[in-house]
């Protein structure tokens, strides 16, 4: 019901990581990294699953053994979702999950050694059409930048970036993916602007190491969200100590939040007050504990009372607004019937799983 992203985006070339298109006019993809032990099988693969369950379109694995190489191999045939391989320094291991069915490998090749050994991943990576992406963080700036620079900069983290992007050049290699990040929101957004223009490969977002779940979420809304406005991302990645899936979910909420991606509801809910005629917040925690399936897009406004309720209530797919002494539905921006307090949640999830019910019909019959 709300009128469409009003963002431009900039324009990139297109890679393909496994059956997801990143870059070009693709939708922007989130994507999280698995924080078990990759040797364990059964663990990992558990873990990958409730990330695909929450919406996730990449995961990322480390891989930092061959032990770990042959269990990826193992992991690879169990998920359906495309999986990056994360690797540092040992470049067999690049060329075995190659081998094992990697849909990219996070790599930086001024870290790999000898050039054979750089030529040897590159010259693989062509043969089996796998992206790569160069990852550079402001905590692992080598040591010559960092003299040169006295500390971590955005300059620091861009000039690191075309020392691995120049080697790649040279091999004729442009199927990669570029992540610039750093735990500090200014040095990262201005890293990602500073190369934005100067590259035509997708960038990957990020704010590294951001913090728990809450702190973390914030720092990463207004860090992506600064970027995002300027119309650079193509992929990202909330990065938070807290539950993978966590992260997925933040992702999707900042992409709604600037109608750049839909995926399930977005709820607009007051904040209560004493005008309330329902327990809003109750309301809400419950709500979307009980909504958390619907995969499909629709605007739901949960308001307690009459000031701003019609007005909201107006403009979403489902609208409640709080009356006395019953709160009043409105369905696609008309008024509809009224509800009790009593049977209030039980209505609300009702009308959302009818109207998701409706829109996949709607969608399955104009594919067909």
């Amino acid at each position: 019901m709300y009128s469409e992203c009003p963002i431009k985006r900039r324009k990139s070339r297109q890679i393909t990581v496994g059956n997801v298109p990143v870059g070009g006019d693709a939708p922007i993809a989130v994507q999280s990294m698995t924080n078990t032990e990759t040797t364990d099988v059964a663990a990992t693969v558990a873990q990958i699953r409730r990330l695909e369950d929450a919406g996730a379109d990449i995961v990322r694995v480390s891989v930092p053994s061959e032990d770990a190489a042959e269990a990826f191999g193992k992991i690879r045939e169990q998920v359906q979702v495309p999986l990056v391989a994360d690797i540092h320094f040992d470049y067999k291991i690049a060329l075995r999950v190659a081998d094992l069915g990697v849909d990219c490998l996070r790599i930086n090749p001024g870290n790999i050694g000898r050039d054979d050994r750089v030529r040897a991943v590159i010259d693989k990576a062509r043969d089996k059409n796998i992206p790569l992406r160069i990852g550079v963080n402001a905590g692992s700036i080598g040591k010559e930048l960092l003299r040169k620079y006295n500390e971590p900069t955005a300059d620091a983290m861009v000039e690191s970036a075309f020392r691995h992007i120049d080697i790649l050049d040279k091999m004729d290699f442009q199927d990669f993916k570029l992540s610039l990040k750093a735990s500090d929101v200014f040095m990262t957004v201005e890293a990602y602007r500073k190369i934005a223009d100067q590259i035509e490969q997708p960038l990957h977002l990020g704010i590294t190491e951001a913090g728990g779940l809450r702190a973390g979420t914030v720092k990463s809304a207004v860090g992506l969200g600064m970027l995002l406005m300027d119309g650079i991302g193509d992929t990202l990645r909330v990065s938070l100590a807290a539950d993978p899936v966590e992260e997925i979910k933040v992702g999707f909420d900042i992409l709604k939040s600037l109608r750049l991606r839909s995926r399930g509801i977005n709820f607009i809910a007051c904040p209560s007050c004493s005008r309330q005629n329902f327990d809003v917040i109750k309301t809400m925690n419950e709500l979307e504990q009980r909504l958390e399936d619907i995969t499909v897009s629709m605007d739901v406004a949960v308001i307690g009372c009459i000031v701003n309720g019609p007005g909201e209530a107006k403009i979403a797919d489902i609208g409640l607004t709080g009356g006395t002494p019953k709160n009043l539905v409105y369905l696609n921006g008309e008024t509809s019937h009224k509800v009790d307090n009593e049977n209030l949640l039980d209505e609300l999830e009702k009308l959302v799983r009818e109207k998701a019910d409706q829109q996949q019909s709607d969608l399955i019959h104009k594919q067909g």
